[in-house]
């Protein structure tokens, strides 16, 4: 059952808020996943939904952790932006809605050419045990 703003306010930190249901954005390098090389897998901090596995994360040098690849077809949803007058592709988590980054085709050196560049607040961790 869909949460109601009330709800997400209530469970999300106001940062988590601002990023995942007002589609903010962290600052570069700023965030608590850039530099996570741990195994383990990326989820939907709102609803903790698997999104991302490590195997996919690599260094783009851009400041926010980044993946050539989701978890399964079906982990993230992808919609046209054409806010701030550029065109570009949201990324949300397909279970929840939440916003998580952008996808960028611009990783020449990765095997998919995608770059989905995803906000650390956005995400949670989940080690491999």
């Amino acid at each position: 059952m869909p949460q109601t703003e009330d709800e997400w306010k209530a469970k999300l930190t106001p940062e988590q808020y601002a990023v995942l249901r007002e589609k903010g954005t962290d600052a570069p390098f700023s965030g608590a996943l850039v530099n996570n090389h741990d195994t383990g897998d990326y989820m939907c901090a709102a609803c903790g939904s698997k999104l991302f596995d490590s195997t996919t994360k690599f260094e783009s040098g851009s400041g926010w952790p980044s993946f050539y690849d989701p978890a399964n077809k079906d982990a993230v949803k992808l919609i046209e932006d054409n806010s701030l007058g550029m065109s570009r592709t949201e990324v949300v988590c397909a279970t929840c809605g939440g916003h998580l980054g952008h996808l960028f085709n611009d990783a020449y050196d990765q095997p998919t050419g995608n770059r989905f560049c995803m906000n650390s607040t956005s995400l949670a961790f989940k080690p491999k045990s």
